[in-house]
């Protein structure tokens, strides 16, 4: 008996009218529930109005046992964006796109560095996917070679400083599990095309559905989110990575991340996105799950 809430971004308001409307009550200034608990997927910091007031609703459910925290990957550039480089820089570099990624959060935190860094290390106690007997959830991907590694080379599923270096080498397979598992899995378009995120950066690369079989399939229908621009091509089969994808037999999964827009929708009887867009002025969205194989859209909750 779980509610999974998706992306935050930092809208505490929202965030409390969903949980009252999941049924939670605040008892000694934490949210809890007699019977339910909460997933929630990740992304807490970044874009929205009450970035410390989300991050505190949150982390109180966890410290006292009502929730459990996802990092996502919007907490992974946070600890990437303030790690050092021993040559210098950071490893995640201080282009103009990352500081405005981060604008708000930083911002917010202004002369409360001791926080800040508080909860950057809390960050790193957030585990990257959750997997109980009946449902699994991740905030971007869940490919089980990808967990396996993580499985293998995290403590605790989690984190540690060591590792947040290791994390942002290239050409490992622990660097693409940990980018793939917070980011999505992507495949470059055909030369010359492109389009524009609901950010306002232009993209070569589209965010696939990692849950769909790419045989026989176009660049236009293999993408996240539709955009007419795209290419009705058949997709190049080395880009593919061996077709794997996720099966219809697997337990269900819930995720965030990918800035859905309308109405709350299934992609598949086991595959449920909970991210709205809702630093877009779109929903908070959560499903409540009570151990069903078969997912039904009428579980979705949302202000």
């Amino acid at each position: 008996m779980v509610d999974v809430i998706g992306d935050i971004h930092g809208y505490a308001d929202k965030l409390t009218a969903l949980l009252l409307k999941l049924g939670y009550s605040q008892q000694h200034g934490v949210y809890a529930h007699p019977e339910r608990t909460v997933i929630f997927v990740g992304d807490y910091v970044d874009r929205g109005p009450k970035i410390r007031e989300t991050l505190q609703i949150v982390r109180r459910m966890v410290e006292n046992g009502h929730a459990i925290a996802l990092m996502g990957n919007h907490e992974y550039n946070a600890l990437c964006f303030h790690y050092q480089e021993s040559e210098g820089g950071h490893l995640r570099k201080h282009l103009i796109k990352n500081i405005l990624q981060h604008h708000a959060t930083l911002e917010q935190f202004q002369n409360r560095q001791a926080e800040y860094e508080d909860y950057l290390d809390w960050f790193k106690s957030m585990p990257l996917y959750y997997e109980t007997a009946h449902f699994r959830a991740v905030h971007a991907c869940w490919d089980a070679r990808h967990i396996e590694t993580l499985r293998n080379v995290l403590p605790d599923d989690r984190l540690t400083d060591e590792l947040i270096y290791l994390s942002v080498k290239k050409g490992t397979a622990f660097h693409l599990a940990v980018d793939e598992t917070l980011k999505g899995k992507e495949i470059f378009l055909p030369e010359g095309y492109h389009y524009q995120d609901k950010e306002g950066s232009q993209r070569s690369a589209i965010r696939i559905k990692w849950w769909e079989h790419p045989a026989r399939t176009s660049y236009k229908h293999y993408s996240v989110v539709s955009t007419e621009s795209l290419p009705e091509d058949p997709i190049d089969p080395a880009l593919l990575n061996s077709g794997w994808h996720y099966e219809e037999s697997e337990k269900p999964v819930f995720f965030g991340h990918y800035w859905l827009s309308g109405e709350p929708m299934l992609f598949r009887h086991n595959v449920c996105c909970l991210d709205y867009s809702v630093a877009k002025e779109g929903p908070l969205v959560a499903y409540r799950f009570d151990g069903e194989q078969q997912l039904d859209a009428s579980k979705f909750v949302m202000v």
